[in-house]
């Protein structure tokens, strides 16, 4: 067995809605059927008897090795803790190849299963060891280093809960919530509203202490120091016992409490300045460490902290109790876990000698050894939850020291002997005021009940109703794609928005191409989403990324289908039909919101049965809106567009709205019968977004489909009385559409420059000057920059072997370059031709054109 080709497809995909690994399996003859493996199955199971029996792939369908892996891959995942559920195996039409699916929820931990689950069903063939469980400490290790840590997590499923998409841009915790101008921002537990002053003001505790005193909120008498001279100096101005921490500290590190001596203080004064460049020594208030959660201008969550400390049972000793509170499966090193491994370092240390202890100490029964002066989750210690018990006054107390510093979610720690009573009542006071507060001690306390932190904090980014949405369009289909999507972003930027578009040759943001190239993919929308300045985005979605990733969107407002035909790069990557290519475009359909719009041509039969999977909406559009679909689907309420007497005409229940072709230019007064079916998809989507009529007249009416609004795309010039068509068509379908069209223009004599993609079949290749043979006069054959794979002169061979039983083609010439060949077609052209230019390399095609042109207009005209 063999495994290549590895792809992740990081969206909704042609398998499934879930992430996923595909991996092409190649499988031995023996390896095709496992039941001619002997003990295979028995083998597989004494390795790794977790995984569960082998079910059979379907009716009919045995079980190959391939099958074997893609089980072993979900199970390795599923047995380290991943949250996975979703694989499948589909035979291609090479036999023994296979293709297999595994979901993942890390990409990189996706991988490294594949990569043990190859190792693993290659040991069981060969009788060879495999270390099972140090594979599964890998992937569960990796897995912890590098997924979510629960203060993001628990924000990231709280707008998945809202069905607020979210992208995780960095593999730390830099996340995006919602698309374009709607998204917002955080990093952990700072959101984009966190100002750097205000996260600056936290780090620094002098200068919080100074603004909350000022703001008449209750903190405790102290200041920096320079030296543990200077801080003993400080302790007795202010009176044992005192807290030593760094002044620009976090997470509680080199943090010392209730200290009462010389000797304890210049032990933490030496921790303090391991950690901070300066340092503080202020008053030590009595009671329990208490952190309240505000987010915005309201406490949404409050924890007491407990240090690390373990009881005395008269048996073991310290280290033997504090290793029975680390087997405690909440507790881990870092934040990946809900509790924090207590650690017996020189702090711990020295707490523990000051109590007369050391490690190997045994304590007596119900004796309390405390091993952290400070109560922080990061250092060992325990929360329980509070938040019911907060005094008002303490609450307005925490929310007015967040609003001071300025931060819009704060982890305010107050010291206090209790929080029912308000703190001057009491010795109490706030000690500290945190940006990016952890979220672990509200989430999953280890006494009392978790509270919904991740709910609050995205509650407090987007209102109720928002959901950090744009309108997102996206366009698949044989032809017509570019011209479509070109077409809806027009219409969407007459109301105003700023849209972002993405297609064959390149992203365009605000009508200015940022990007260039193929742009078509999953990536090119993923940049798009991601720009602050998109109101509303468009996509032209090929079969190419939907294949090699997937979306990359989870899904659409409105998703517009324009056809499937022949000649759409079938037979590669185990496309072979029709009916495959309409499997693989339906995913756009398959992905519509529930309350958006599928946008069907109900012209083509395989494309209006895709209505059947659209979870949203359909509207079907087509040139006749009297044949049976049509009228089924109008009788049921539902929206149509069609053709009728000269104009569009959009239809829903008693409503109709009529636009005369006259007033679109993009299909010369109705006589381009493709740019009909443009028009019509681009007025369904628009309307499904909810467009006003006036704008979408406006939109139709100023697209004029010239070579800068649609490059390529049927783009017509005049060259000395000759009409010139330029058009990047190139397969059957399309060239068939530009024949009808151009069947109704007129001409003394028409001429076609073409060339052939050698990625497509020979059928296809063929097929394309098999039609133009019928129409055109005279044929010019140039070969593409590109060969594709293909031998030189090899499409050339194919495209003339087409036109051997042509109809009217007489004459046919072979050139070698692009801009030659159209050099050779506009040196025969008179006045009245006509000459289809069908380019392979289109804005140097249409540069060339222009320069042909203009050097056409300032010749001396002959008398």
């Amino acid at each position: 067995m063999e495994v290549s080709r590895i792809r992740a497809l990081r969206g909704p995909n042609l398998w499934s809605r879930r992430t996923a690994i595909e991996a092409l399996v190649s499988c031995a003859a023996d390896e095709i059927v496992i039941a001619d493996v002997p003990t295979l199955e028995t083998k597989l199971h004494s390795r790794f008897p977790s995984m569960g029996p082998l079910t059979p792939a379907g009716d009919n369908v045995a079980i190959s090795l391939a099958h074997v892996l893609e089980r072993v891959v979900l199970s390795l995942q599923a047995e380290a803790g991943c949250p996975v559920t979703f694989s499948q195996t589909v035979s291609t039409t090479t036999p023994g190849l296979f293709q297999v699916i595994a979901e993942y929820t890390e990409e990189d931990v996706g991988r490294l299963a594949l990569r043990f689950a190859q190792e693993l069903c290659t040991a069981v063939l060969q009788d060879t060891p495999f270390d099972l469980a140090e594979a599964l400490l890998q992937i569960r290790t990796l897995d912890e280093d590098i997924r979510l840590g629960p203060s993001t997590g628990a924000i990231v499923d709280a707008a998945v809960a809202r069905r607020i998409p979210y992208r995780r841009l960095t593999q730390g915790s830099l996340v995006q919530f919602g698309w374009g101008s709607q998204q917002r921002r955080i990093w952990a537990a700072e959101s984009d509203h966190t100002s750097v002053i205000a996260e600056d003001i936290a780090q620094n505790k002098e200068l919080t202490k100074k603004l909350l005193s000022a703001a008449a909120v209750p903190v405790p008498q102290g200041r920096p120091v320079t030296d543990a001279e200077d801080a003993w100096m400080a302790a007795n101005e202010i009176g044992l016992p005192v807290v030593v921490k760094p002044l620009d500290g976090s997470q509680g590190r080199g943090v010392t409490v209730n200290i009462n001596s010389r000797e304890h203080l210049l032990a933490a004064y030496e921790a303090a300045a391991k950690t901070g460049l300066k340092v503080m020594v202020e008053r030590y208030l009595p009671g329990p460490d208490f952190r309240l959660l505000v987010v915005g201008n309201k406490l949404v969550a409050a924890a007491r902290r407990d240090p690390p400390q373990v009881i005395g049972d008269g048996i073991r000793s310290v280290q033997a109790l504090v290793d029975e509170i680390n087997r405690d499966p909440r507790r881990g090193e870092g934040h990946a876990t809900v509790l924090t491994r207590i650690r017996l370092d020189d702090i711990a240390n020295t707490l523990l000698a000051m109590q007369g202890y050391t490690a190997d100490s045994v304590p007596p029964i119900g004796t309390r050894v405390i091993l952290r002066n400070n109560a922080n989750l990061s250092t060992g210690g325990t929360a329980t939850d509070v938040t019911n018990e907060v005094h008002p006054d303490v609450v307005a107390h925490a929310v007015a020291a967040a609003q001071t510093i300025g931060l819009d979610i704060a982890g305010v720690d107050i010291v206090c002997e209790t929080i029912l009573k308000p703190l001057e009542e009491q010795r109490g006071g706030i000690v500290e005021v945190n940006a990016a507060p952890g979220l672990r001690m509200h989430l999953s306390p280890s006494y009392g009940k978790g509270r919904p932190v991740g709910e609050a904090i995205i509650n407090h980014m987007f209102l109720r109703d928002e959901n950090g949405r744009i309108p997102v369009v996206a366009v698949t289909g044989t032809n017509g794609k570019t011209t479509t999507v070109r077409l809806i972003a027009h219409i969407f930027a007459q109301h105003g928005w700023r849209v972002g578009m993405t297609t064959t040759d390149g992203i365009y943001v605000r009508n200015r191409r940022i990007d260039t190239g193929d742009c078509s993919g999953p990536r090119s929308a993923r940049s798009v989403l991601m720009h602050p300045d998109v109101d509303a985005a468009v996509f032209e979605t090929a079969r190419g990324g939907m294949l090699r990733e997937g979306l990359g969107f989870d899904s659409c407002r409105v998703a517009v289908v324009t056809n499937i035909g022949e000649g759409d790069h079938l037979g590669l990557d185990f496309i072979t039909s029709i009916e495959d290519l309409a499997v693989l475009k339906r995913v756009i359909v398959q992905n519509v919101e529930e309350t958006g719009m599928a946008v069907l041509n109900a012209d083509d039969p395989i494309v209006a049965s895709m209505a059947s999977v659209c979870p949203g909406n359909v509207t079907f559009f087509a040139r006749d809106g009297f044949q049976p679909r049509m009228m089924m689907h109008r009788a049921q309420g539902k929206r149509v567009v069609y053709l009728g007497n000269r104009a569009l005409v959009a239809a829903e229940g008693g409503f109709e709205y009529r636009l005369p072709l006259a007033d679109i230019p993009l299909t010369r007064d109705g006589t381009i019968p493709f740019q009909i079916d443009n028009a019509m998809a681009a007025l369904a989507a628009a309307w499904g977004i909810g467009v006003p009529w006036e704008t979408v007249a406006r939109g139709l009416a100023t697209f004029t489909g010239d070579d800068h609004a649609a490059p390529g795309r049927f783009n017509v010039f005049d060259y000395r009385g000759a009409t010139l068509i330029a058009d990047y068509g190139h397969n059957p379908d399309a060239i068939a559409a530009l024949v009808q069209a151009i069947e109704t223009m007129p001409a003394q004599r028409r001429f076609v420059v073409i060339s052939g993609a050698g990625d497509r079949r020979d059928e296809d290749l063929q097929r394309q000057t098999q039609i133009l043979g019928d129409i055109f006069d005279e044929a010019i054959l140039y070969q593409d920059q590109c060969q594709r794979g293909r031998q030189d002169g090899e499409v050339l061979a194919l495209l003339r072997k087409g036109l051997a039983h042509a109809k009217r083609t007489q004459a046919i010439k072979e050139i070698r370059g692009e801009f030659l060949a159209i050099d050779t077609a506009l040196e025969q052209l008179s006045p009245g031709d006509l000459c289809l230019i069908l380019v392979d390399q289109v804005e140097m095609a249409l540069a060339h054109l222009h320069q042909r042109i203009e050097e056409s207009e300032n010749s001396p005209k002959v008398l």
